[in-house]
């Protein structure tokens, strides 16, 4: 069985880069976060993996299947 996590990024987290929603968080040595979007999450992925502590990554969230309400 597998368990989804809970998000640890909320919709006040934006990207360092363009402002928007951030789904990407890098933990850096010196105890600082970068927060990216998942469009300059993808483009600095790589990078950002060699150098931080931790990546979380969440943009599967954009993927998720929407909930449908009744009216």
């Amino acid at each position: 069985m597998t368990t989804a996590l809970a998000p640890t990024l909320t919709t006040s987290d934006r990207c360092d880069r363009c402002g928007a929603q951030a789904f990407i968080r890098a933990r850096l040595s010196s105890d600082q976060d970068l927060l990216f979007c998942a469009h300059h999450g993808r483009e600095h992925i790589d990078k950002l993996r060699e150098i931080a502590e931790e990546v979380i990554d969440e943009t599967d969230r954009l993927q998720a299947e929407p909930t449908v309400v009744d009216a």
